[in-house]
């Protein structure tokens, strides 16, 4: 998925900022399993995923918890050390080789301070990803596994051939045992 695509997602900008805010951005290639985002460090890159995917996961003392998946198009972002500037929580690591569009947060917040196009675009990214995390907060909280397994193939479906079965089930908050009894039964 190329750049300007991947903006238009989130919210349509004027030619102009459009091309002010590409001009920041720089393409990276990294390959499966490499880190893009470490916990308990101040994140000042921000990533548009152009081809590949990612998690988000947070250690505990039974494994990693994952609790996001990025794919094509997505923007992966330390909401915690974006908006705060405190260290974050999250580690992000790449499931497949990825191809990512890169912007420093600072040329980001530049941009913002002197367009308010890309302000308010900026405006429209943060609440479209304040709104994934309020429905994955409501997804745990009020649906059983099966259901979230079920939404899961609805809303993403690809996931389910792309992410290994261990991240799924603890994405869904379950053992690869349960997931495994939830697939035979769907089926």
């Amino acid at each position: 998925m190329e750049i300007d695509e991947i903006l238009e997602r989130f919210h349509p900008l004027p030619p102009g900022s459009k091309e002010a805010l590409i001009a920041r951005v720089s393409e990276v290639k990294y390959p499966k399993g490499h880190v893009l985002i470490r916990s308990g460090k101040v994140e000042k890159t921000l990533y548009f995923i152009r081809s590949g995917i990612v998690r988000a996961y947070s250690d505990a003392d039974r494994g990693d918890v994952t609790f996001w998946f990025g794919k094509e198009g997505d923007v992966v972002i330390s909401m915690k050390s974006y908006v705060s500037g405190q260290p974050g929580y999250e580690h992000v690591e790449t499931l497949e080789a990825c191809d990512l569009y890169q912007m420093k947060a600072q040329d980001l917040e530049s941009l913002f301070a002197s367009d308010i196009h890309i302000a308010n675009w900026g405006r429209k990214l943060i609440g479209q990803e304040l709104i994934k995390t309020e429905e994955r907060l409501i997804s745990m909280q009020f649906k059983t596994a099966q259901q979230r397994y079920l939404d899961l193939m609805s809303g993403t479906p690809d996931l389910l051939h792309r992410v290994p079965l261990c991240h799924i089930a603890s994405y869904l908050g379950i053992t690869q045992v349960s997931l495994s009894r939830i697939r035979a039964e769907i089926r």
